[in-house]
């Protein structure tokens, strides 16, 4: 009975596939290909997703190598500002890895709607990461702690939304393609009201930079690194303003210019915020742990021996 059941398996035609199912096969591995393709060729040159990607990722790759001991040293110091500011920091930082490693979206078909969603998520949480720190610099000394990270959070969030809602309804409501950076794209809606956010934010650095040479500038923490930040935020807002102008009027070479602050903002941007504003929390936990172990060791007695 058995040999009689395998004869007639083997006697038995192979049907094919459904031709349904191998175009489906077909269709989503042309998609794959055509995906890989675009981005390794560049949706807007080679040159300047490998800018975007390799930093975003050496970042994440840093921030992951110091997560153990930056967690501890958070964990310890109990600072509500410092560990808001690192969550955020993290949460931003996988975003902007995404975004720049998913640049190829922009040019490939039936993506608009998801890399609409996915940009603006990015430039929101970073910009919240801008105007929070903005927020928390002109608060001055006059407010601390949970207090001064409450105000923070309030204020910021108020100017953020504001301006999620207002990309929101350009993008999903009347179609302007705010995130395709095309140089044949002339929307003159789209760049007006870049033109108007860089002018904005352009202002505020500008006012907050030059703080530090009148009699306000006592309001503003005393450090040289928050100085250096609004200095280079500064001139990268107005290059980029500049260049969103020059769009506006047709010019081709403020695509160019446009794309470089792009590359800038995007790949250099979460590490400068780190240098300026966590770095240092993490150098001065480290000294105070050194003065803590010292001050034991002394008591315990353990340099004695110098005095003799």
């Amino acid at each position: 009975m058995r040999g009689l059941q395998e004869v007639i398996v083997l006697s038995s035609p192979v049907l094919p596939p459904p031709a349904e199912t191998v175009a489906a096969k077909s269709e989503a591995t042309a998609g794959t290909m055509g995906f890989l393709w675009r981005w390794a060729s560049g949706c807007h040159g080679w040159w300047l997703d490998a800018g975007l990607v390799v930093p975003s990722f050496l970042f994440l790759v840093f921030l992951l190598s110091q997560a153990k001991k930056s967690i501890t040293k958070l964990a310890h110091g109990r600072s509500y500002i410092m560990i808001t500011y690192y969550a955020l920091l993290w949460i931003v930082a996988v975003l902007n890895f995404l975004w720049c490693l998913l640049q190829a979206w922009q040019c490939t078909a039936g993506k608009e709607f998801a890399w609409n969603l996915l940009s603006l998520l990015t430039t929101t949480g970073m910009l919240f990461l801008e105007v929070s720190l903005l927020a928390f610099l002109l608060q001055g000394n006059q407010y601390s702690g949970l207090e001064a990270l409450m105000r923070t959070l309030i204020i910021s969030g108020i100017i953020v939304c504001f301006d999620f809602f207002l990309k929101a309804i350009y993008i999903f409501g009347f179609g302007v393609p705010l995130f395709v950076d095309n140089k044949d794209e002339q929307d003159q809606h789209k760049w007006i009201l870049w033109v108007f956010h860089r002018l904005l934010l352009t202002s505020v650095y500008a006012m907050v930079f030059f703080m530090h040479h009148t009699k306000w500038r006592d309001r503003l923490p005393a450090r040289p690194a928050f100085y250096n930040y609004t200095g280079v935020m500064l001139f990268l807002n107005a290059t980029a303003l500049f260049a969103c102008a020059l769009m506006g009027i047709g010019a081709g070479f403020g695509f160019w210019l446009y794309s470089l602050t792009v590359l800038i903002y995007h790949a250099l941007y979460l590490p400068l915020i780190y240098l300026t504003f966590l770095s240092d929390f993490f150098l001065e936990e480290d000294l105070h742990l050194e003065n803590v172990y010292y001050s034991e060791m002394k008591d315990a007695g353990f340099f004695d021996g110098d005095w003799e």
